[in-house]
């Protein structure tokens, strides 16, 4: 993206593009299954996290996503929204995403080098930068930075780019930690018995004393390894965050979403001679219903009538204020964004220009900036990289 634009906006200078990686775009590949979710049809700074929702919204204003979605239209990318809003390729193949931005980039000359491994970057003697590796050297007036955070490694974020920022001069934030990814639950968990179970529910992250610090509604997976799906992406980076202040913050589950715990004891307490366990696979999975009324130490044969309080009380505590117990998550190799970076203070918000190294310019992951699950982190790849490309080549 940034190279594209900066393509654009001179046509004098010479655009080059160094990879690590022997073939491009790994990352726009996995994404969204193989399908690349674009962008999500409605982008707000709130949808991000890291940086200012002020500074973050700057750089979303320069290149949002009906920007997004008409420049994909231009280089023959049709975007379709599915009921959650995100932005897929109607071709349903990430393939489609990826050839359109490398065909469009050399329609405009870049000159694109795959393994090409970046290991130094230095200011020279001329004020230029030296970028070389064991391919070689070359020397530029101005260079961006695009290398992402840490999340997905494989794919060739691996946290170089901080590195080589660093030496000209940034400092990261004091968090860097992964972001929209799976929990890890303890051994003795036993809703992972429920593995490959899937269903919406309410996370909450409670801090010690009690107060809600986040809550998220979606989809939840069961894994043999404890929580995944939308919700727990979502609310991972909040309690990640949390617990690092605070190793007392809890993470609890309502199966019930939209149902608060006096709803569901009033519901209860009226429900008379009729079956428990009916009512809850009324509204539950049949598997996670009865293990509910197991774990609340309640026959599944009983009825309303034939509840104690304290029973009652049990069964309302554990269907709609679940104690989870998060031991760990599965860290940068399976997280679909990085929490931290480059502070967004450091950067030129109107031309993502480094406030410490002049000619060097920040886009992506690499900064802090990550967005929610459903296109986000793309769109601010877009519009970070709009802003770069543009700046750099002007």
């Amino acid at each position: 993206m940034a190279a594209i634009w900066a393509a654009r906006t001179s046509a004098e200078q010479r655009i080059v593009v160094l990879d690590g990686a022997a073939r491009l775009g790994a990352k726009i590949l996995i994404a969204g299954g193989g399908r690349c979710n674009v962008t999500h049809y409605q982008v707000t700074a709130d949808d991000f996290c890291g940086g200012s929702r002020n500074a973050i919204k700057k750089v979303l204003g320069r290149f949002g996503a009906d920007a997004t979605v008409e420049l994909f239209a231009e280089l023959g990318v049709r975007l379709k929204r599915e009921e959650t809003g995100k932005l897929f390729p109607t071709t349903n193949k990430a393939q489609t995403v990826l050839d359109a931005l490398i065909n469009e980039a050399r329609r405009l000359n870049v000159s694109i080098l795959t393994k090409r491994r970046v290991t130094r970057l230095a200011k020279n003697e001329d004020d230029a930068f030296a970028i070389s590796g064991e391919w070689g050297e070359i020397i530029s007036p101005r260079v961006i930075l695009s290398t992402g955070g840490k999340s997905v490694p494989k794919t060739g974020s691996d946290g170089y780019g901080w590195e080589l920022a660093k030496r000209l001069g940034h400092t990261l934030t004091p968090r860097l930690f992964p972001a929209l990814v799976p929990l890890v639950a303890s051994d003795d968990w036993r809703p992972k018995e429920l593995s490959g179970v899937s269903l919406p529910a309410e996370l909450l992250v409670h801090s010690a004393t009690g107060k809600k610090l986040r809550i998220v509604t979606g989809d939840l997976l069961f894994t043999h390894r404890g929580l995944s799906g939308p919700a727990v992406l979502d609310i991972s980076r909040h309690y990640l965050d949390a617990v690092e202040d605070d190793p007392q913050t809890q993470l609890r589950i309502n199966w019930l979403p939209g149902t608060p715990s006096e709803a569901l004891d009033a519901t209860l307490q009226a429900l008379g001679s009729a079956s428990l366990r009916k009512l809850l696979r009324e509204k539950l999975p049949a598997r996670l219903a009865d293990l509910l009324l197991e774990l609340a130490e309640i026959d599944l044969e009983r009825t309303g009538d034939q509840l104690d309080k304290a029973a009652r009380r049990r069964l309302v505590r554990l269907a709609t204020a679940m104690p989870t117990p998060i031991v760990g998550n599965r860290g940068f190799a399976v997280a679909e964004a990085t929490a931290g970076g480059i502070p967004l203070d450091q950067i030129q918000l109107k031309t993502m220009e480094s406030r410490v190294c002049p000619g060097l310019y920040l886009c992506g992951e690499i900064c802090d900036v990550d967005g929610r699950i459903g296109g986000f982190n793309f769109q601010w790849a877009w519009s970070s990289g709009y802003v770069a490309g543009v700046s750099a080549g002007s």
